[in-house]
């Protein structure tokens, strides 16, 4: 009998290609909070699903992952719920 616990688990990453994967696979977008935006740069990053959070710019994955190497944090994601289904938890931590 397999435990469906460990697939619930938050992993930490840094690897863009995760990332994106991660992202595309639930519809997410690269983007960055509108109010934090300083000098035409990504502000603090965000995943944005549909519909569109009218406080997030969506931006370039080029652009998401300058900002996320330049800010030395990690993407803490989980792929499933405890359920099985397909999980959007995610966040951004210092690295």
């Amino acid at each position: 009998m397999t435990s469906k616990t460990q697939s619930s688990e938050a992993h930490e990453t840094t690897d863009h290609n995760i990332i994106r994967k991660w992202a595309e696979e639930r519809g997410g977008k690269p983007a960055t909070v509108k109010a934090t935006e300083e000098g035409g740069h990504a502000g603090i990053l965000r995943i944005d699903f549909d519909p569109p959070d009218e406080a997030l710019d969506r931006i370039s994955w080029d652009e998401f992952f300058e900002k996320f190497d330049e800010s030395g944090i990690a993407f803490l994601h989980q792929d499933r719920t405890k359920d099985g289904k397909l999980s959007r938890f995610h966040k951004f931590v210092r690295h």
